[in-house]
């Protein structure tokens, strides 16, 4: 056999075996706060926010603080490095990226789901 193509295999198989463990641990799971509490791994958080309870914005810090629900309705305080979502108040859902560290949540991403503007409109199409 050509000394050529067994370099080339041993090199396609080392480069699908590197990209197989990169795309492997870049993947980031969906938890709940109850998971997520008994692991050190970074996770997502759907929930909502809790607005009975203040959300804060340190600018000194450049810190957002505020309480959400899981979908298990267990609340707990997030702290996020960075400046409060422009739509965060309104938005139906909220995912947050991060891990706890002391029983707090430190996201280090947050997603908001928009209010569709057009849940209202679907209603009056079906009617």
């Amino acid at each position: 056999m050509n000394i050529k193509y067994i370099i080339s295999g041993t090199l396609i198989v080392i480069f699908l075996g590197i990209a197989i463990f990169t795309f492997d641990n870049s993947k980031i799971d969906y938890s709940n706060f109850e998971g997520a509490s008994k692991t050190n791994k970074t996770v997502q958080i759907i929930g909502s926010l809790v607005k009975e309870k203040e959300c804060n914005y340190n600018s000194n810090d450049n810190e957002f603080t505020f309480f959400m629900t899981d979908d298990k309705s267990i609340e707990y305080k997030v702290i996020f490095k960075g400046s409060k979502p422009n739509n965060f108040d309104i938005a139906p859902k909220v995912v947050v990226k991060g891990k706890f560290e002391d029983n707090i949540f430190i996201a280090t991403e947050i997603l908001t789901k928009c209010p569709s503007k057009y849940e209202g409109k679907a209603e009056e199409i079906i009617s």
